[in-house]
């Protein structure tokens, strides 16, 4: 199975069709407002994996229901709730999947086809059970069941293997040794003008706002984007840094994530001047 996906990452024939998706969702969820929501940037988590229970969690109680006697309308009952609850799970999925990476997209384009099977096969079972096919409802939800499983085993690949929707920036934090660190001279860093240097190997980014010093990491928690190279942009009276990759936006006095893709707030550091010094700790 691990191959058989790690040949999915490197498979270029699902690009166009990816690509066209890409287009497709962009253009139908519309506005940065939305896709933030969908996002989880409200939420500081993404929404995706959350939602995601409510449609596992009914289907699989209902495979258990269909093997007791006398369960076929609580069954019946799960099989609609999951149904209809996977429906804001593909909405949010879709919106993480179109600001993912070429071989991310890959694979979470047969992630969403697997998924759309899935589905599928719950509504044909559901229309069984209302029909009074219970025993046809009953083998349908089972063979969902199983291309969720599937379903479940590419998403998981996707969040452990591939990083997608996991903080990227936090390795960068586990690098940096001991506590107080150095950064550098007071005088060294202008009013209102980024700058970037780095504490055990790890690159961050200083921010002055008259005498309060910010620190954050400097690789964007999305996808590792250097923040380095980002536009720096007023949003409701704060200056914020777009990331160049995905444009992910966080606000610089304090990393807080203000737009998407990213849903995690960009990892800030504890700061304090000793002797005209700024240093940082991690923890």
């Amino acid at each position: 199975m691990a191959r058989l996906v790690t040949r999915l990452e490197r498979l270029p024939l699902l690009d166009s069709v990816a690509d066209r998706a890409r287009k497709l969702v962009r253009a139908a969820l519309g506005s940065q407002r939305v896709r933030d929501v969908l996002h989880g940037v409200w939420l500081g988590h993404p929404l995706h994996p959350a939602l995601v229970q409510m449609p596992i969690g009914a289907w699989l109680s209902a495979a258990v229901l269909d093997v007791l006697p006398g369960q076929r309308t609580a069954a019946t009952a799960l099989i609609g709730v999951g149904t209809a609850g996977a429906l804001p799970a593909v909405v949010t999925g879709a919106n993480d999947w179109a600001s993912l990476s070429r071989e991310q997209r890959r694979v979470g384009l047969v992630h969403a086809g697997t998924n759309t099977v899935a589905l599928a096969l719950y509504g044909a079972s559901l229309t069984a059970r209302l029909r009074g096919r219970h025993t046809m409802g009953r083998g349908l939800g089972y063979l969902g069941l199983a291309v969720v499983g599937a379903g479940a085993y590419l998403g998981g690949h996707l969040s452990y293997s591939l990083g997608a929707g996991v903080n990227q920036a936090v390795p960068g934090l586990w690098l940096m040794r001991g506590t107080w660190q150095r950064v550098g001279a007071v005088e060294e860093f202008s009013q209102g003008e980024p700058a970037v240097r780095k504490l055990g190997g790890t690159p961050v980014l200083v921010y002055r706002e008259a005498d309060r010093f910010t620190v954050l990491l400097e690789r964007c928690a999305h996808h590792n984007g250097p923040l380095s190279d980002g536009t720096i942009v007023e949003i409701d009276g704060d200056s914020c840094v777009v990331c160049p990759w995905h444009g992910s936006t966080y606000r610089l006095r304090d990393g807080l994530v203000v737009h998407g893709p990213a849903a995690n707030d960009q990892i800030t550091l504890r700061t304090r001047v000793v002797e005209g010094q700024l240093e940082a700790s991690p923890v």
